[in-house]
């Protein structure tokens, strides 16, 4: 492509972004009220891999009941651990960061009882999830969908 054609393209786009009706900027508490409402009642269904194995897992489970804002930053996920024939309640405190309207769960070296330690960070948009998790001696990588229970 010529100087010429890319000054005219560039132009084109310019223009063009120019005649666009501005978008409202979400304030931070529409979209930790959207958080809240999307991630209250929800199963996270989806699969993990680990690097150096072949393939991914089977079908895993997140079970969240409830999300509520601490302080700040800070939210409590009510989730449930559905492990071994035994179902409970673990309380899990996050941090939730934004990248523009996007929630990130980040959590570094927090210990869970009867679990371990994990660092993640987890993206959410609108009904799926992906990202990376660590514990002591593994980690990889997540996805799958955020489905409502009805």
């Amino acid at each position: 492509m010529n100087r010429a054609s890319a000054a005219a393209i560039f132009s084109a786009v310019l223009m063009a972004s120019c005649g666009r009706k501005p978008t409202a900027v979400d304030t931070k508490r529409d979209l930790e009220q959207r958080f809240q409402a999307m991630m209250s009642g929800v199963t996270l269904v989806g699969h993990s891999a680990t690097p150096g194995q072949e393939g991914i897992s089977g079908e895993e489970r997140y079970v969240i009941d409830k999300v509520s804002k601490l302080a700040g930053d800070t939210w409590l996920l009510e989730a449930r651990v559905q492990y071994g024939g035994h179902d409970f309640p673990v309380p899990v405190p996050v941090q939730i960061k934004w990248a523009g309207d996007t929630p990130v769960i980040t959590l570094t070296d927090l210990t869970i009882p009867r679990l371990g330690t994990f660092t993640a960070r987890v993206l959410l948009y609108r009904d799926q999830y992906a990202g990376t998790w660590s514990s002591k001696d593994r980690g990889g990588q997540l996805f799958g969908a955020i489905v409502r229970r009805h």
